[in-house]
């Protein structure tokens, strides 16, 4: 069964397990609610998109997701999403999963689990900025998220 031992690196993670380094995350999440719609400004091209975070949550913890524009809308609360290379960054010391534009996400039908598990929060837990801002398109600032 050596064959298959890298298939646990890149099947499905769960949120518990995660870091603020994560990268390449592929999970199965419920959608537990959603916050207001912001409309920001990017910075390099000063384009509007339509902002909002997604409370989701497995049966080892729970993380805000960021949706951006198509996904703010697509994206309702009681869905089960397979995420697929999503990745980890900080916004305003806070932990925050990212599909980013070489992620995706599709509908499930139902769950691999049975309960959702909110009393650990990963986005509650303030982290330390570090310095290298793993987060890769931040530039390094102390703000760590700030995109706009």
């Amino acid at each position: 069964m050596a064959a298959f031992d890298n298939e646990e690196e890149s099947g499905p993670m769960k949120i518990g397990d995660l870091n603020q380094y994560s990268r390449q995350i592929n999970v199965v999440v419920k959608v537990i609610s959603k916050t207001d719609v912001r409309e920001v400004v990017t910075r390099n091209d000063e384009t509007q998109h339509k902002v909002c975070e997604a409370l989701v949550a497995d049966d080892t913890g729970a993380i805000y997701l960021t949706l951006w524009d198509d996904a703010v809308e697509k994206v309702q609360e009681d869905q089960i999403l397979s995420v697929t290379n999503a990745y980890m960054n900080t916004f305003k010391g806070s932990m925050r999963m990212n599909i980013g534009r070489y992620g995706s996400y599709e509908v499930l039908e139902e769950a691999p689990w049975e309960e959702v598990n909110l009393e650990n929060n990963l986005s509650a837990k303030q982290v330390e900025y570090d310095g290298g801002n793993r987060g890769g398109s931040f530039g390094g600032h102390p703000g760590g998220g700030r995109r706009y």
